[in-house]
């Protein structure tokens, strides 16, 4: 299993107030979370391939929609709890978080039960000032959204 991440932060100018897209882990074990456990759209990658390909690719899988800009704003590198490091891009673009469709995964559920269930990857997604997306993602995250207010300053 990779040990590492690639994944964008999309940002938009709604009304003078700038806000980043952040979706939601699908499945049972996040049925319940909210705080801390929403995330920028990532996903592994082998060492042979581009990170940038590949944080486009999952933004792709788990959203459904397309990168429209190709300005990209590479940030540092962070390192989550469980050892996991996330390399990120940010971009600015607008989605309709409605409109969002994830691809699948299948896990043993209900635990121990020998069934196979699907899940979305992500189950939802929303727009969120950066106070209120520093509440919502994953703790490890929010230095990518500290780094996008510095550069976009």
């Amino acid at each position: 299993m990779s040990n590492q991440s690639a994944g964008i932060l999309l940002y938009r100018n709604n009304n003078a107030r700038l806000e980043v897209f952040l979706v939601h882990p699908g499945g049972p074990f996040f049925k319940n979370k909210d705080e801390g456990a929403w995330s920028i759209p990532k996903g592994e990658f082998l060492d042979d391939e581009d990170p940038l390909l590949a944080a486009r690719r999952e933004f792709l899988e788990e959203t459904g929609q397309k990168l429209v800009s190709d300005k990209f704003i590479a940030l540092s590198p962070i390192r989550q709890k469980s050892g996991k490091t996330v390399v990120a891009w940010a971009v600015e673009g607008d989605i309709d978080p409605v409109a969002i469709v994830s691809n699948l995964f299948e896990i043993e559920w209900p635990p121990k039960s020998g069934k196979q269930a699907s899940f979305p990857e992500v189950d939802r997604g929303g727009w969120f000032s950066f106070d209120e997306a520093k509440i919502k993602i994953n703790p490890a995250q929010v230095a990518l959204i500290d780094e996008l207010v510095s550069v976009l300053k």
